[in-house]
């Protein structure tokens, strides 16, 4: 698939996730550890459009992040600086950010606008599983494909992906394995961390299933 076939679905995803951030406010919880939607919204500007976000990889520059996150979070506790905060996200990236390069956009924001849509709406003590095309699906699927060594690279037993269709990735092998089943989107949720609020069901023998109820896949 071009990636200007797949570019309409990371807009639309930007719109979905800036929806959903106005619509709870500034100050409503995520499963994000201790964010509110104010520090999600912040987080997703400055990822895009700071120097400041390469504090993700680059640990000296990780505290002066931080620092300007909160900042501008704090700046954002009323619900009109907050909705000027997620309006920037949602006008996208700035000329000069990578993330102005359609392959990079693609590459990382389909999964990222998901899960942090996810990481609000599922905060909540009612929520219910979005339906998502089949197109939006498989482009989870095979980015899934692509990053799960890594998500599982610490899994104390082998890892057998899932999806209701038969079709199944093995995520890390070892002899002591467990098959991890659910729709894409709930594997998604679950390979990202976000174990507890993941709607998957576990195979394995009794030992192995031991030791996956206290795991959480590293990010």
């Amino acid at each position: 698939m071009l990636v200007s076939e797949v570019m309409h679905l990371v807009q639309a995803s930007r719109l979905a996730l800036a929806e959903t951030l106005l619509a709870a406010g500034p100050t409503a919880d995520t499963l994000c550890a201790g964010w509110q939607t104010r520090h999600l919204a912040a987080h997703l500007v400055l990822r895009e459009n700071s120097l400041l976000s390469a504090g993700v990889v680059l640990k000296p520059v990780a505290s002066k992040l931080e620092a300007r996150l909160q900042e501008l979070a704090d700046e954002s506790q009323t619900p009109e600086r907050y909705a000027a905060l997620v309006r920037r996200f949602r006008s996208g990236p700035k000329s000069y950010s990578p993330f102005a390069f359609e392959k990079l956009d693609k590459a990382l924001n389909l999964n990222e606008f998901f899960i942090h849509t996810e990481d609000v709406r599922r905060a909540r003590s009612q929520w219910a599983p979005r339906v998502l095309d089949k197109e939006y699906t498989e482009l989870l699927w095979q980015s899934l494909l692509k990053t799960s060594r890594y998500f599982f690279r610490k899994a104390p037993v082998g890892i057998i992906l899932c999806r209701p269709d038969g079709q199944r990735h093995v995520a890390k092998k070892a002899p002591n394995a467990v098959s991890v089943n659910g729709p894409v989107t709930e594997l998604t949720m679950y390979a990202s961390g976000r174990t507890s609020e993941a709607l998957v069901t576990f195979e394995a023998g009794e030992s192995a299933l031991e030791i996956i109820r206290g795991y959480h896949p590293s990010l």
